[in-house]
């Protein structure tokens, strides 16, 4: 991830709740806001619904491998993006990831 950087902190997480556009889909939800910076910034969630703690780990990383062969591929600078996994994406392998990353984020880019 050569222009993204990590959402930590709460108050970051629930600004992107309530004033992103977002996008539901099987695997993921994507929220989507643009924000003042020459960064990227991706949080990822998962919550104690998915799995335990190997399975969320796991769906992390998932999510982080296909955001991050989406970004070589597209510019996300300036956007602050968080994706919230669902209990299907615990069975499932990157590239279907990928794909629902890619149109998810597509979509919301356009409107």
């Amino acid at each position: 991830m050569i222009y993204t950087v990590s959402i930590n902190r709460n108050t970051d997480f629930r600004r992107i709740y309530y004033r992103a556009k977002y996008k539901n889909g099987f695997l993921i939800v994507v929220y989507l806001i643009k924000n003042r910076l020459k960064k990227a910034r991706l949080g990822i969630t998962v919550s104690k619904k998915v799995g335990n703690a190997v399975i969320r780990n796991r769906v992390r990383r998932i999510i982080k491998a296909a955001y991050s062969e989406l970004e070589t591929e597209e510019d996300f600078r300036g956007f602050d993006i968080v994706v919230v996994a669902k209990q299907p994406c615990a069975k499932v392998k990157t590239v279907k990831v990928y794909r629902e990353l890619k149109k998810n984020i597509n979509f919301l880019r356009k409107k």
